[in-house]
C-alpha cells in the first residue's frame, strides 16, 4: 500500500532539507534528528499534575516525571501505567516523546510514570533493562505516594521502549513480580536476528531503514551474540505463558513490522490475550508526527484506550 498521504507530506517536509543517511551520522547528530521529531507533535494535551522526580538504581539516580491527567478520579486510587520511550536506546528523554505519556495519561485515566532510562552507547545493554524493570518495582514501592494502585500497572512502550516494555514484562514474570495487568507494545523490536519479509521489504524506509537498524543495535549491543538473550529478543524467549494481556500495534512499512506480528501471534500461541492493531500506510515512528497525521493521533487514542480497558 502507498504512504499515507498525510505522513508524505511530513516526510516530504522532512526531506525538504537535505542531510546525510543517518546511519553515517555520529551519536550526537542522530540525539540531535531525535528531539527534532518532538515538533511533530503539535499542541500539549493538558494535565492535572506533573512532577519530575528521581529513583536510585544501584550506583545512579533514575530520571521519571509523573503525570496525573485531568481525567483520573480524585479520591480513590487509580492504575498507573509505566512509559518507556523510543529512540533506538540512543536518544530520547522525557522530553522527546512527552505527548505519548500526556495523551495516554488523559485517554486511559491512569497516572503515567515516564522513565529516563540509561542509553547506549555510554550505558550498553542490559542497562536500559536494569533500569525499566527497576522503575518498575519503583512504582510498586511508591504508586501510594502519587495517587496510584500499586496492584494496577500497565506497561507502555514505542519502538526501543516497546522492546524494552516487552522485556520488563517478561522480566517481571521470570522474578516473581511486580504484577503487570496489561502491555502496549507500538512497533516494538523483538527479534535481533528477524529475517522476515518486512525487513527487506522496507530495508529503505521510509524513516527507518536497515542500516539505520543496524546502527542502533551496534550501539545497544556489546557483542552481536546478546542478541540471543531474551532480553534483547523478547520472541526468543523460551516460555510465554502467564504474560500480561497485550495491545500490539505493527506499522506496513516498518522494517520490524513482521516481528512485531510474530510476537503477538507468539503470544496469542501461548494463550495470552492479544489484540494486534495493524496501521497500514504507515512507517516506523508514525506516531510522533500527531501535530499533522489523523491516524497517528486515532492509533495513540487507542493504545490509551485500550489501557483504560484493561482496568474497567
Amino acid at each position: 500500500m502507498a504512504l499515507n498521504p498525510q505522513i508524505q507530506t511530513v516526510l516530504d517536509d522532512l526531506a525538504a532539507t537535505p542531510a546525510p543517511a543517518a546511519n553515517t551520522l555520529t551519536v550526537a547528530e542522530n540525539r540531535a534528528l531525535g528531539l527534532a521529531f518532538a515538533s511533530f507533535a503539535g499542541d500539549v494535551t493538558p494535565v492535572r499534575e506533573v512532577r519530575d522526580t528521581t529513583f536510585r538504581n544501584g550506583d545512579h539516580d533514575v530520571p521519571i516525571r509523573i503525570y496525573t491527567p485531568e481525567t483520573a478520579p480524585t479520591g480513590p486510587p487509580v492504575p498507573v501505567t509505566v512509559f518507556f520511550h523510543g529512540g533506538g536506546w540512543v536518544f530520547g528523554d522525557l522530553d522527546s516523546q512527552d505527548h505519548f505519556a500526556r495523551v495516554v495519561a488523559t485517554r486511559s485515566k491512569t497516572v503515567v510514570v515516564s522513565v529516563d532510562y540509561r542509553l547506549a552507547p555510554e550505558h550498553r545493554f542490559p542497562a536500559a533493562v536494569e533500569d525499566t524493570y527497576a522503575a518498575l518495582q519503583w512504582v510498586e514501592r511508591n504508586a501510594g505516594t502519587f495517587g496510584a494502585d500499586p496492584k494496577r500497572i500497565a506497561l507502555f512502550g514505542e519502538s526501543a521502549g516497546g522492546n524494552l516494555a516487552a522485556v520488563t514484562a517478561q522480566e517481571a514474570k521470570r522474578r516473581g513480580g511486580p504484577t503487570v495487568t496489561f502491555q502496549a507494545l507500538a512497533y516494538p523490536a523483538t527479534d535481533r536476528f528477524d529475517d522476515s519479509a518486512s525487513m527487506y521489504d522496507n530495508a529503505a524506509g521510509p524513516l527507518l531503514t536497515r542500516p539505520w537498524l543496524e546502527w542502533f543495535w551496534g550501539a545497544y549491543l556489546n557483542t552481536p551474540d546478546e542478541g540471543a538473550d531474551p532480553r534483547v529478543s523478547p520472541l526468543r524467549a523460551e516460555d510465554l505463558t502467564g504474560l500480561p494481556a497485550t495491545f500490539v500495534v505493527t506499522a506496513e512499512l516498518d522494517p520490524l513490522r513482521d516481528q512485531g506480528i510474530r510476537y503477538a501471534d507468539a503470544l496469542r500461541d501461548a494463550g495470552v490475550p492479544v489484540t494486534h492493531r495493524p496501521v497500514e500506510g504507515a512507517p516506523h515512528a508514525f506516531l510522533s508526527f500527531t501535530r499533522d497525521v489523523q491516524v497517528s493521533r486515532d492509533v495513540l487514542n487507542e493504545i490509551g484506550d485500550a489501557i483504560g480497558a484493561a482496568f474497567a
